[in-house]
């Protein structure tokens, strides 16, 4: 296998006023599974192409292993792409889908079918060989483009958002098939997705995209616990955190007439005009206004084992909804009030204009 490294890698669209990425630096491992991650328009998946050959780098390198593939063609990298609509040829059988690269590659016959079985007994496609993609599903379809790109035993799988496709039980299974396969295989694998759920459950590192800049990367744990600037932390966790508007006060951060406990680190940073962020799972409900911000409750959505609260506040500073995970058995109703407040370690502060984390 080998590891993957981009040396300041620029794309710049001609008749652009600004580049796509204007120049990103990123070293993946060999067999790491990183996930890019980012809005739609980041460039995440320019990024992918560039790495696949199918986007041009107007500056800096790209390297697989040892070899500077910047300028190489897409059939010399030694890469594998599995597209968002499985590129699947329709009159082809499965078989002959999954064996036409080592077809034009010229790989002997024996060695085609011998990799094409071997392929479609991990993705549990033996049965399904002699069929066309149009009596396949959703995501037996996927699994076929997954089998052309492991016949080729590539250096480096690239996968452009190749679940966004599929229906949401099929994804969540999909996914999982993903990862265990490329944890198995151990190819290095570039994934591109702007579900950041998606990101949290499949990577072992995550690289989160805005304006083509990477913004941290880091593992999934860490960017939900580390956050390193508002964006990431408004971007990652589902539902997202609660941001909101505070003015620093003695160390302290003060919304309204309520004050937030925050870690020694941020208190000792803080001035001005900062943003606090607590995750819907870092709330604890009070009994009453003098220990908590007061929540009216507009929305309940029951999970099972869980419940997330969807309220407003009314408190200057607060957003239009704030969300509390409870427990799914007992918790308030739509109509009622509640207070919450929440413990100085599981407090994100921000600072509003540079949007920087102040928090330890």
């Amino acid at each position: 296998m080998a590891t993957v490294r981009f040396e300041e890698a620029q794309r710049w669209y001609p008749g652009a006023d600004k580049p796509a990425v204007p120049g990103i630096s990123l070293e993946i491992g060999d067999g790491e599974f990183m996930v890019l991650v980012g809005p739609s328009g980041c460039g995440k998946s320019t990024t992918l192409r560039m790495l696949a050959g199918l986007e041009e780098v107007n500056k800096g390198k790209i390297f697989i292993g040892p070899r500077d593939i910047t300028h190489m063609p897409p059939k010399d990298r030694d890469i594998a792409m599995v597209f968002q609509n499985y590129a699947l040829y329709p009159h082809m059988s499965v078989a002959d889908n999954m064996a036409f690269a080592l077809k034009m590659a010229k790989v002997p016959h024996d060695e085609r079918n011998k990799r094409v079985q071997d392929a479609a007994k991990i993705l549990g496609l033996t049965e399904y060989l002699d069929r066309k993609p149009k009596a396949l599903s959703g995501g037996q379809r996927q699994r076929v483009a997954m089998g052309r790109a492991i016949v080729r035993q590539p250096q480096v799988f690239c996968m452009d958002e190749p679940l966004s496709n599929l229906d949401a039980k099929m994804r969540v299974q999909t996914r999982t098939d993903i990862a265990k396969l490329q944890a198995d295989l151990g190819v290095t694998t570039v994934y591109v997705t702007h579900d950041q759920v998606e990101a949290m459950t499949m990577g072992d590192r995550v690289a989160v995209m805005k304006d083509g800049i990477l913004q941290q990367v880091d593992t999934p744990l860490a960017l939900y616990d580390r956050p390193v600037n508002l964006f990431v932390a408004g971007f990652i966790g589902s539902p997202q955190m609660n941001l909101m508007e505070a003015k620093a006060d003695n160390g302290q951060a003060k919304i309204g007439d309520y004050r937030v406990p925050v870690d020694a680190a941020a208190a000792a940073k803080m001035q001005g005009n900062v943003t606090v962020g607590v995750r819907p799972e870092a709330w604890r409900v009070v009994g009453n206004a003098e220990d908590g911000l007061p929540v009216k409750v507009t929305v309940v959505e029951d999970h099972g084992a869980d419940a997330f609260i969807h309220g407003t506040c009314g408190v200057e500073g607060t957003p239009s909804s704030i969300i509390i995970r409870v427990s799914g058995r007992d918790h308030p109703q739509k109509g009622d009030t509640m207070f919450v407040t929440t413990d100085p370690q599981n407090v994100h502060v921000f600072d509003s204009e540079t949007g920087e984390r102040l928090s330890d």
